[in-house]
């Protein structure tokens, strides 16, 4: 995933592992929370991402269908590393696991690894590589590595130059990603 320098609204193109063009995800512009839409690249919507304003720490929501499907909650109190709660109706919760300087996750639903995301050094936009393991929800686990990214790489840390999520801006972001 790479972050487009200059676009307005959070605005990001997924590529696949060949560097072709899979999802579009459409940052809305002027609302309370950053809202974003996951779409193909038909612009049909997979999933839509709300911040949930009025919550205890960094909180999104994920609906599918209108439906809500999960919710990925930045955990406050940790020691050394970002970790997130994505909670899934179920028995099926998964955790997001942050190195030391926030490059490098794993999604891991018990007991087993799913995803890695790896955030590169020294680039002028924002650039992830995400692994995902075969059988998992790709639209899914990618979307939740777009929430991480604004909770973790937002309000003003992109770039220098400041974040658009929920208002205006001329920074958003286009994501490379492999999966």
């Amino acid at each position: 995933m790479r972050q487009k320098l200059f676009s307005w609204g959070d605005d990001f193109i997924i590529q696949d592992e060949h560097g072709r063009e899979a999802f579009f995800v459409d940052g809305k512009m002027f609302t309370f929370g950053k809202q974003l839409s996951f779409q193909t690249m038909d612009r049909q919507e997979l999933c839509f991402i709300r911040q949930q304003v009025f919550a205890w720490g960094p909180t999104y929501e994920i609906y599918r269908n209108g439906q809500l499907y999960a919710s990925v909650k930045k955990k406050l109190f940790t020691f050394f590393n970002c970790t997130f709660e994505i909670d899934i109706p179920g028995p099926y919760d998964i955790v997001a696991e942050g190195d030391f300087t926030d490059h490098e996750y794993r999604f891991i639903q018990a007991p087993n690894y799913i995803a890695h995301i790896s955030k590169q050094w020294f680039t002028w936009g924002d650039t992830y590589g995400v692994d995902i393991a075969p059988g998992q929800d790709d639209v899914f686990l990618l979307a939740c590595t777009v929430v991480i990214d604004m909770a973790c790489h937002g309000d003003g840390e992109r770039s220098g130059i400041g974040e658009i999520g929920g208002g205006m801006g001329l920074l958003g972001g286009l994501l490379d990603v492999d999966f």
